[in-house]
């Protein structure tokens, strides 16, 4: 089932039935029949209501971060910037989408030909519970703009944000056929993209459920999108106010309680000034140990999403421990509610599982690297290749390493962040394709070739 369970007093507010196979079927029958009228409006008619759904998530704000709040314990101020990016993402698309689907003539051998922008049908996105809104904007506007129709499954702790979402969109004029919520169960995935109906699927969630995922429309030939864990590096070479860089880069891992796959995970200072780091970030971090209801915009610690979620993470940090690392900071499990102390470990090797894996909390690594060589392979050293940030005083050399990273995103003197204009993705686990900026829309697009 879907349900609604408060992360921060761990008590169950709402369950959601799944949907039936009936209602599964009905669903994609209802996006399938409504992609010839939608593909046929132009795109401005459909920019309009992409323009109008960008002005009514800026006016709900405070209700959408109220129940992200609610259903997965993010702190009220974070759910507001949430809102922001999404109302702006919307906003982008229908701006700038016209332009991006404007045919493209070229020269051939012999004669001229066009490059024609389409959709390709009817399209399922699997979305995650750690960013409610803004996962399901990237996947949903420019395909809106572009003339694809949606089937939305959200995560099963999400029920209120699809709801939410969905009704936003209608109430901006998307036909209710064109975006539709369903509530089915991971089980009745498979049956989806199998079904000739569906052209492709989006997902935003784990290595394991993007694994699972791709299997199954590889199986029958679906256009796939993924978007999944990351383990990112900050490297720092220099600074010149390292209580400024200590500051920036705490908040960026602490941000949304740690649970962002592009959040910075591995701190990775070079030796000159590793110990000055350690000892100033330890300190930053304990500021993270007093639990708070997430809806006090005060509040600095709020709990993970769920308490299977806290207690996930807390046996990482310890089997870290058990296996050699040095507990820093923090690594308490706080009762009730799903709570974990903000964490520092160091002293971490590649015999301990804490080096390759994905920690999905308030957890902070810190790796000591001689030079600027030895940054670089400690960065390159992992399964995922998402995102990484470069800090440093030098431009030339920032942009240097930068070019030496295995990674889809790589930011300079910032850890991270999402903007609308900017392509977002990774390579390696971290997944396939793009969303985000122009590239965002051309994921499930048909570029046809007409020769004149």
């Amino acid at each position: 089932m879907y349900s609604v369970t408060d992360p921060v007093r761990g008590v169950l507010v709402e369950e959601v039935a799944n949907s039936t196979e009936e209602e599964v079927q009905g669903a994609i029958g209802r996006v399938h029949a409504a992609y010839p009228d939608w593909r046929g409006r132009g795109v401005g008619e459909r920019a309009a209501i992409v323009a109008r759904a960008a002005e009514l998530f800026a006016e709900r704000a405070d209700e959408l971060a109220g129940i992200m709040t609610l259903e997965m314990g993010k702190r009220v101020t974070e759910g507001l910037g949430e809102v922001g990016i999404v109302a702006d993402i919307f906003r982008y698309y229908a701006e700038h989408g016209p332009a991006l689907l404007a045919d493209e003539p070229i020269d051939i051998k012999g004669g001229k030909a066009v490059i024609t922008k389409g959709p390709i049908g009817p399209l399922l996105g699997i979305m995650p519970w750690n960013f409610p809104c803004y996962q399901v904007a990237r996947f949903v506007a420019p395909n809106l703009v572009l003339g694809n129709t949606i089937l939305l499954k959200h995560a099963s702790i999400c029920p209120r944000s699809a709801r939410a979402i969905e009704d936003i969109l209608h109430a901006a004029g998307v036909p209710r056929d064109v975006y539709v919520n369903t509530f089915a169960s991971s089980r009745q995935i498979p049956a989806i993209l199998a079904d000739p109906r569906i052209a492709g699927v989006s997902l935003t969630g784990s290595e394991q459920a993007g694994i699972a995922v791709a299997a199954e429309a590889g199986r029958h030939l679906k256009k796939t999108v993924l978007e999944l864990g990351g383990s990112d590096p900050l490297i720092i070479l220099d600074t010149d106010d390292l209580d400024e860089t200590v500051n920036a880069t705490a908040t960026a891992r602490m941000r949304n309680c740690g649970q962002s796959c592009n959040a910075p995970k591995r701190m990775i200072v070079l030796a000159g000034i590793y110990d000055e780091y350690v000892e100033r970030l330890t300190k930053r971090v304990t500021e993270y140990y007093v639990p708070g209801d997430p809806a006090d915009p005060a509040t600095k610690l709020p709990p993970l999403a769920s308490t299977a979620a806290a207690d996930e993470v807390a046996a990482q940090v310890a089997k870290a421990v058990e296996q050699g690392a040095t507990l820093r900071a923090g690594g308490r499990r706080i009762t009730p509610g799903a709570y974990l102390e903000a964490t520092v470990l160091t002293d971490v090797t590649p015999d301990m599982d804490a080096y390759y894996e994905e920690i999905f909390g308030p957890v902070v690594i810190v790796f000591r690297a001689a030079d600027e060589d030895d940054a670089v392979r400690l960065a390159n050293d992992t399964p995922f290749g998402l995102g990484a940030s470069v800090w440093g005083t030098d431009p030339d050399r920032n942009r240097r390493v930068a070019d030496r990273i295995d990674a889809g995103m790589v930011y300079l003197n910032r850890a991270g962040g999402s903007q609308a204009d900017l392509p977002f993705g990774g390579i390696k686990r971290s997944g396939l394709g793009r969303e985000l900026g122009p590239a965002g829309i051309e994921e499930f697009m048909n570029k046809k070739s007409i020769r004149l």
